[in-house]
């Protein structure tokens, strides 16, 4: 079980998470919503420990991740893996050594270098690639693929760190619906399949609904839903976000209407 006590992050003045207390158990998929500053993308960075908090507590099966240092937090961050909105692929490299690259806190120094993996490795690599439909890309540059074959590569590179907890930081922000619902579905597959706890923080609410077990409602650095969709009332849905369901469906369809216009011309 994941555990956040108390825990808070301060900018200066500024306080973005303010005092979360959650329980996560595993194989849980939680949707994190909220508008564009609630505190969502810097809980999951706090969980991954890529910034410290100001106060509280991350645990984890009774260990203190807020402790960890060196090692201990590299392992940690092995154990917990970050898929990110902009997919940070190495863009020259292929889409093999893309996903190998999840290998390398598992490999020693000087083989990392030279990316010397192993045979077993990059048979691991084009198996998790072929679930994903990607196995026949794999030797293709990770720049000459569409938005939503690169955030499905970069989850595939998490997989192949054999993480515990995966957590997604608007994976689907940059995308248009239909590549969208693919990344979600990969989501949904390893979470189901693989049994792991997936924390995903979501703008579209309707894509919360449908995909997610649990969904945390953030404003202003604070939780003020958590339960399951069903119970996202649209009283819940006003005070999360500040506006009806009916003004917040028709911001969501501008916005994909946007991306849409602008996606890639590859497929998905």
């Amino acid at each position: 079980m994941l555990e956040l006590i108390g825990l808070t992050r301060r900018f200066g003045a500024v306080t973005a998470v303010e005092h979360v207390s959650l329980s996560v158990p595993n194989g849980q998929m939680v949707g994190i919503i909220g508008r564009s500053g609630a505190g969502k993308s810097t809980m999951l960075r706090l969980i991954n420990r890529l910034i410290d908090p100001t106060a509280g507590r991350i645990v984890f099966e009774g260990r203190d991740i807020s402790l960890l240092k060196g090692r201990a937090l590299r392992d940690w961050r092995t154990d917990c893996a970050m898929i990110f909105q902009q997919f940070n692929l190495v863009q020259r490299l292929d889409v093999l050594t893309n996903v190998l690259m999840g290998r390398l806190n598992h490999r020693p120094t000087l083989s990392s270098l030279f990316k010397m993996f192993s045979a077993e490795e990059r048979a691991l690599a084009i198996r998790t690639l072929e679930r994903f439909d990607l196995a026949g890309a794999a030797l293709q540059r990770a720049d000459t693929l569409s938005g939503g074959q690169q955030q499905r590569v970069a989850i595939a590179r998490a997989l192949m760190q054999k993480p515990r907890i995966i957590l997604a930081d608007e994976p689907i922000a940059s995308l248009d619906p239909r590549n969208g619902k693919v990344v979600m579905d990969a989501l949904r597959t390893i979470n189901r399949e693989d049994g792991l706890t997936v924390l995903c923080n979501l703008h579209t609410l309707d894509i919360a609904r449908h995909y997610c077990d649990r969904i945390v409602g953030m404003r202003a650095g604070r939780v003020v839903f958590d339960g399951v969709p069903a119970q996202l009332t649209a009283s819940m849905v006003r005070d999360i976000y500040g506006m009806s369901e009916e003004e917040l469906d028709h911001a969501e369809t501008v916005t994909s209407t946007a991306v849409g216009a602008v996606g890639s011309p590859l497929a998905a």
